[in-house]
């Protein structure tokens, strides 16, 4: 990832209900959610929740698919494994037992 990118990503996650609907996306994967589902699980006029998912999607960090007459959003995990990388890939400056914590505290979830 670039560092031009990650800014990308980053302000896009740097917003309150955005955050929100990465996290709720990351939580419903494999299945995605439908952008209706999402705005009334999240509280936010459907209008308002398309405008976020727009900023989502163009950082990279959600995609969409069709199926009939909705639109089933996902979170990109290789978006946010670059993302997570990007942040990480120099950490401690190669020391691998600075990082273990890190790590260790990764694991569990994944």
């Amino acid at each position: 990832m670039e560092k031009d990118s990650a800014i990308v990503a980053l302000g896009a996650l740097a917003q309150g209900t955005r955050l929100d609907v990465f996290r709720l996306l990351v939580r419903h994967e494999p299945d995605g959610m439908a952008a209706g589902e999402i705005a009334r699980q999240l509280d936010v006029p459907q209008n308002t929740m398309s405008a976020h998912l727009g900023i989502l999607a163009r950082a990279g960090l959600i995609r969409s698919e069709r199926h009939s007459r909705s639109i089933i959003y996902r979170a990109d995990l290789d978006g946010l494994r670059a993302l997570t990388l990007f942040l990480v890939k120099d950490c401690c400056a190669g020391n691998a037992e600075l990082c273990a914590p890190l790590i260790a505290e990764l694991a569990p979830c994944c």
